[in-house]
């Protein structure tokens, strides 16, 4: 029999549908196997079988490409557990996204901001997204002029969702119980017939992460010139309901053009009960308190979005055009009611409640024309964005003696930020030679912010204009080994909680206040990068190099003697730099390794509260290591340490922490799995953050119930090798390559 290998990119055939043959523009296209032919024994028995084989994430000249789901817990774990199997990320229990130690990091869903994953709300929304609708994470460190600034500015991680165009249909569902009470299911599906394609996918989780945190602290007494000591001990409970739901319908209007829409929809709830125990010491200007603060907050989140594109096929070879309407909203709503229970003689207990409303929308209307040009690719495009921003808070004391509400002014605030954002871009990519490839580009941005303090009945406006440089070249070394060279500039516009400069409460140690006369943050980016094969392993080693001027940073300090004002400013700059490796292959047939370091350097400079200027530094090594060992055909262990290093916090720094995990896959049936695993398994993972400056001493701790035991089933459907298991031994990424980059990659 006659057997022809191709991949589900392939173009230019007739046997696969138009909608088989489309790549994503987030996903490069795989490169075609060599076609094998057995040999037949009669010329009349030949009979053509069409086998294909799924994509495989390879490296572009601009990014990185991880396969998350070579991870043997994605049947049950969400997107901040995927983030966190990826070199150089990471996701604390509280949802804080890092890159390389940096918190200034986009996260796109199929290169595409999304309201979801902004501000507050991206934390809890990936702890609700579940990891099996991703299919992999695009690290773009330096991103290049076809993306924009929105949400911080800074490297790019990208979450390309699953999408299936095999012809015919398939479905995988799961469902995973684990303890105290958690469980999540989950059902994915797909179903493609001539001109039509469909794929969707619904789950619901039931979890969260209790924590407990001490706090000390020693505050300046100012008329004294004494330290007092004060301490706070507090206890979160509560465990939440998320639920997800989305589709995608694509119709080929012929063998050139394409139409797709897209819409999702996620739920959850914000439900907590905490309780904080504060003994403050007595100052020159308040006596000494003892008391229990208790807390139970109630409210919900919702998110949802819509899409549309059309995709269109020119006469050239690799000329395409797209043009992509994505519209985004999510709304957060919450009440805490809180109840101050003094064991101090003489203080009279209180109440009060805080009602939080916070809704952000985006509109993004995108197009990108490519078509070959003077023996390389050129690229333009065009992007219309606005993000309005809407927050309100009301902070009502309730009267001890009346029970009657009284407004606080002083904790209560409403405002809003429109901002509105027109971008064009070019690049051009070609090869120079057979061993030089090179990209640039150049994006002009025009901001158009309007800032309203409703409460303070203050409006202003902003404007302004940025033009974006950015370039890449890699150099063919050997048939196995590339360099990579890359530069970007960006720039972070500081976002609506930033600006507003109306206080607002976290708790009766800190507030939080944003300034509105932040400046962006422009950051410039070098990076160097070696790719190569040593004894059968990926191997990637790659030096950094990045400059903020402008720095948005934390800056810290009292407003009363016990309270903290957090707020926001430039510093004088900052900067960091680095070595990143990763090692990724298999040790022996059964023994797959995948690991990653990151030794940094950064440095911060700001004004300390003399007013003298404070530059600090640290150095940190971060990195995990992930084996995965298939005991025989049935079952596969896989074991996984996570180490986060010092990294600087505001005026402060957190220090290092480190999880293990592990996991075990049994395959009952080619279409039935049972999955096993437990997060931090000695349950390690702890937030420590340390601040030492001339008017404070503060110690902040936070654990978590970071071991957590899951266990569930997952059943898949039809669909060519309906097998689970398949393609979870692809290892991370990235792969050296050919040297220069192909026309359009």
């Amino acid at each position: 029999m006659q057997k022809i290998l191709l991949t589900c990119c392939l173009t230019g055939s007739a046997i696969l549908p138009a909608y088989a043959q489309t790549a994503t523009p987030e996903k490069p296209a795989a490169k075609p196997a060599t076609p094998t032919t057995a040999a037949p024994a009669k010329a009349k028995d030949v009979v053509p079988e069409v086998t294909v084989s799924a994509e495989r994430p390879t490296n572009r000249i601009d990014r990185q490409v991880y396969d998350v789901k070579s991870d043997i817990s994605s049947t049950n774990g969400t997107a901040a557990d995927a983030l966190n199997n990826v070199p150089s990320v990471n996701v604390d229990p509280d949802g804080t996204v890092t890159l390389r130690g940096s918190t200034n990091v986009q996260i796109m869903v199929d290169g595409k901001p999304s309201a979801m994953l902004q501000g507050d709300n991206r934390g809890p929304a990936l702890q609700a997204m579940a990891a099996d609708d991703i299919e992999s994470v695009e690290v773009i460190n330096n991103p290049g002029a076809q993306f924009g600034n929105e949400a911080g500015g800074g490297p790019i991680l990208n979450l390309v969702m699953r999408r299936n165009r095999k012809p015919g249909g398939m479905a995988t569902v799961n469902g995973n119980a684990g303890t105290a009470g958690r469980y999540n299911s989950a059902v994915n599906g797909s179903y493609n017939q001539g001109a039509w394609g469909f794929q969707g996918s619904a789950n619901v989780r039931h979890d969260g992460r209790n924590s407990t945190a001490e706090v000390t602290r020693d505050t300046l007494d100012p008329r004294t010139g004494q330290f007092v000591h004060n301490s706070q001990e507090s206890v979160g409970r509560g465990l939440n309901d998320m639920a997800g739901l989305n589709g995608t319908v694509s119709y080929n209007l012929n063998q050139n053009d394409t139409l797709t829409g897209s819409a999702s929809y996620n739920s959850r709830t914000n439900d907590q009960r905490g309780s904080d125990h504060y003994i403050n010491g007595a100052t020159s200007l308040i006596p000494a308190a003892d008391y229990v603060r208790s807390t139970t907050r109630t409210g919900d989140s919702d998110n949802f979005s819509w899409g549309a594109r059309y995709d269109h096929k020119g006469a050239l070879p690799g000329e395409t055009l797209k043009i992509d309407l994505r519209v985004s909203a999510s709304e957060n709503d919450s009440v805490n009611n809180y109840a101050n229970d003094y064991a101090t003689p003489g203080w009279v207990d209180t109440k009060a409640n805080q009602r939080n409303h916070n809704d952000v929308r985006i509109v993004d209307f995108t197009g990108d024309y490519e078509r070959p040009l003077w023996g390389g690719t050129a690229k333009a495009g065009y992007k219309v964005a606005t993000n309005d921003n809407n927050v309100s808070t009301l902070y009502t004391d309730i009267d001890p003696v009346s029970g009657a509400a009284v407004i606080n002014n002083g904790r209560t605030n409403a405002y809003e930020l429109d901002e509105t954002v027109y971008a064009l871009y070019g690049t051009y990519q070609m090869r120079l030679s057979e061993r030089w490839g090179a990209l640039a580009g150049l994006r002009a941005e025009y901001t158009d912010m309007d800032i309203n303090q409703i409460t303070g009945n203050v409006e202003a406006k902003n404007h302004y204009i940025n033009y974006i440089p950015s370039a890449y070249a890699t150099y063919k070394v050997s048939d196995n080994a590339n360099l990579r060279f890359a530069y970007a500039r960006r720039i972070r516009r500081p976002n609506a909680n930033d600006l507003n400069p109306y206080v607002t409460y976290r708790d009766e140690f800190n507030v939080f206040s944003g300034n509105p006369n932040l400046k962006p943050t422009k950051t410039d980016s070098f990076e160097v990068g070696y790719e190569t094969r040593i004894a059968g392993l990926e191997t990637n080693l790659r030096g950094y190099y990045r400059k903020d001027t402008d720095a948005i940073v934390d800056y810290r300090y009292f407003v009363a003697p016990n309270v903290l004002l957090t707020t926001r400013a430039n510093g004088e700059g900052s900067h960091s730099s680095g070595l990143e490796f990763t090692v990724s292959g298999k040790l022996t047939p059964s023994l797959t390794l995948n690991t990653s370091g990151n030794l940094a350097r950064a440095q911060q400079s700001f004004y300390d509260d003399s007013g003298n200027l404070v530059t600090r530094t640290a150095n940190s090594l971060s990195g995990r290591a992930r084996l995965n060992y298939s005991y025989d055909a049935a079952n596969q262990i896989q074991m996984a340490l996570q180490v986060m290093g010092k990294t600087l916090s505001g005026q402060g720094y957190r220090s290092a922490n480190h999880t293990f995990n592990m996991s075990w896959r049994h395959t009952v049936t080619p279409q039935l799995t049972l999955v096993a695993n437990v997060t931090d398994l000695f349950n390690t993972n702890k937030m420590q953050t340390i601040i030492d400056s001339d008017t404070l001493r503060e110690t902040s701790t936070r654990r978590f119930d970071g071991r957590v035991f899951y266990v569930g089933l997952s059943y898949r459907f039809g669909g060519a090798g309906a097998n689970n298991n398949e393609h979870r031994e692809e290892g991370w990424g990235p792969r050296p390559g050919p040297g220069g980059p192909p026309p359009g990659a």
